[in-house]
């Protein structure tokens, strides 16, 4: 039985934009994010310009592609560490799970570097682009912090999946300029800090840091508005 021509000129059409994106990564690598032009892209994918253009409109949004990609597979990578309950494991497995998934793409990461800490960049994390892509890694994190046990303490508990991810980006701007052997100093690093994060998450519990912490949450809410 044939497929309808709908079902296959789907079917097409994701195969068009994977080989985009493939694409892209390739001559990332090989020649940065600034010299690789979309053109440059189309050529080697065997496409016409305006074929290229019809699925990705810029190569920001060829990078916005790739983010939700990478999203998607670190949630998938994460599965095991997320069906344990203690905070500190469930959160040094998912910031494994992330340099894994980043590894293949070590050599060029540096690339994206100068475009993502431009603020009028759409490809930043915090552009308005990068929107649903930043949402899914937040919601990963809180995911992290709502399944374990015992629960995190409720004043805490809606800031801190946004602080873990700000916090996940640091580490991977440390993996981009890892240059040890498999990134092994970006592992150890987790690690080392994952317990440190756990306590002091703890000690947000004790009346005597209180103020602290609810002035801590007030600036991050003044720096998010």
């Amino acid at each position: 039985m044939t497929r309808p021509a709908g079902a296959a000129a789907a079917a097409h059409g994701e195969r068009t934009r994977e080989l985009i994106l493939q694409t892209a990564l390739r001559l990332f690598a090989e020649r940065g994010y600034e010299r690789t032009t979309m053109r440059a892209i189309a050529d080697a994918a065997g496409l016409s310009a305006s074929n290229a253009y019809y699925y990705f409109r810029s190569k920001d949004h060829l990078v916005q592609q790739f983010y939700t990609e990478i999203q998607r597979r670190h949630r998938e990578e994460s599965a095991e560490a997320l069906s344990r309950t203690g905070l500190v494991d469930r959160l040094r497995g998912v910031l494994h799970a992330g340099v894994t998934v980043m590894a293949p793409y070590h050599e060029f990461a540096g690339s994206f570097v100068g475009v993502a800490i431009n603020p009028k960049s759409p490809s930043s994390p915090f552009s308005d682009e990068s929107t649903a892509a930043r949402e899914a890694a937040i919601g990963l994190f809180r995911e992290v912090v709502e399944g374990s046990k015992p629960a995190v303490d409720r004043q805490v508990r809606a800031d801190l999946p946004e602080l873990l991810w700000l916090g996940y980006l640091a580490l991977t701007l440390h993996w981009v300029h890892d240059m040890s052997y498999e990134q092994d100093r970006t592992r150890r690093l987790i690690d080392l800090a994952t317990p440190f994060v756990g306590r002091l998450i703890r000690l947000t519990r004790l009346p005597g840091m209180r103020p602290i912490t609810n002035d801590l949450l007030w600036l991050v809410r003044k720096l998010r508005s």
